[in-house]
């Protein structure tokens, strides 16, 4: 099956969707919106159509080390960005995740471990994360380019990690399919825009939304092989929407 025109389409249109939902709601729930696997489920679902089934359940696994790791991102970019602008926060937030991803790829724990490791880990990084305040800067005007930029960006990585997945194995096509490619483009935005507070706040809605995405690997993973591809990801769809929604809920709340 000819997969190149879905990866074509369904990645820029769902990169378009969160790119207007974060300029409408703001910083938090952009980062909300981009927990949600955006970029890693059209991976998962394009390996499973090109490699097999059980080459796209092992690639979840890696999805879910690479929550973890997106954790430590989040946490490392909070930390730095108190400090130096937002080009040595992203690279540092980028190692913080290399470094993350690494030590889970070398543990190669099985499923369930790896679930709540990656559950805990969201949760101390919520922990740990700084608290700046509400600061308040004027908000940079946004270049005409900055959506179709994000919408390339996301589409080469799709098609470069289903390109690359034969060659470097299926938990590594599934970690490096988690790199948030798209919260750290608005992290990065609104660090510049609006200073460091505004982007410790995407990614504390990225880190609270990276729960559905947790929720959507694990099902997929343990569900795939047995019920086929179609079944499986309409159930992870699912509890990962209903997981969302319950995170929004208490964010609203909060």
């Amino acid at each position: 099956m000819d997969t190149l025109p879905l990866k074509l389409t369904v990645t820029p249109l769902l990169i378009l969707a969160a790119s207007l939902a974060s300029r409408r709601w703001g910083e938090i729930v952009g980062g909300w919106f981009v927990g949600l696997p955006l970029t890693s489920a059209p991976v998962c679902f394009f390996l499973a159509l090109d490699q097999g089934a059980d080459f796209a359940a092992a690639a979840s696994l890696g999805c879910l080390a690479g929550a973890a790791s997106e954790a430590g991102f989040g946490l490392v970019y909070s930390i730095v960005a108190r400090h130096f602008g937002w080009p040595l926060t992203l690279t540092a937030a980028s190692f913080g995740f290399a470094l993350c991803g690494f030590g889970f790829a070398k543990a190669a724990l099985p499923l369930w471990p790896l679930v709540a490791a990656a559950c805990a880990s969201l949760a101390a990084a919520l922990m740990l994360m700084p608290q700046l305040g509400d600061e308040r800067t004027t908000l940079a005007r946004r270049p005409r380019w900055d959506i179709p930029a994000r919408m390339i960006v996301a589409t080469a990585l799709v098609l470069g990690l289903t390109a690359l997945a034969p060659y470097v194995g299926a938990r590594l096509s599934g970690l490096f399919a988690t790199y948030p490619v798209f919260a750290a483009v608005l992290a990065a935005f609104s660090h510049r825009g609006r200073g460091p507070a505004a982007a410790i706040q995407v990614l504390r809605g990225l880190l609270i939304g990276l729960f559905a995405f947790t929720g959507f690997f694990a099902l997929l993973a343990s569900t795939l092989e047995r019920v086929g591809i179609a079944a499986s990801f309409t159930a992870a769809i699912f509890l990962a929407l209903a997981i969302q929604g319950g995170s929004l809920w208490l964010l609203r709340r909060g």
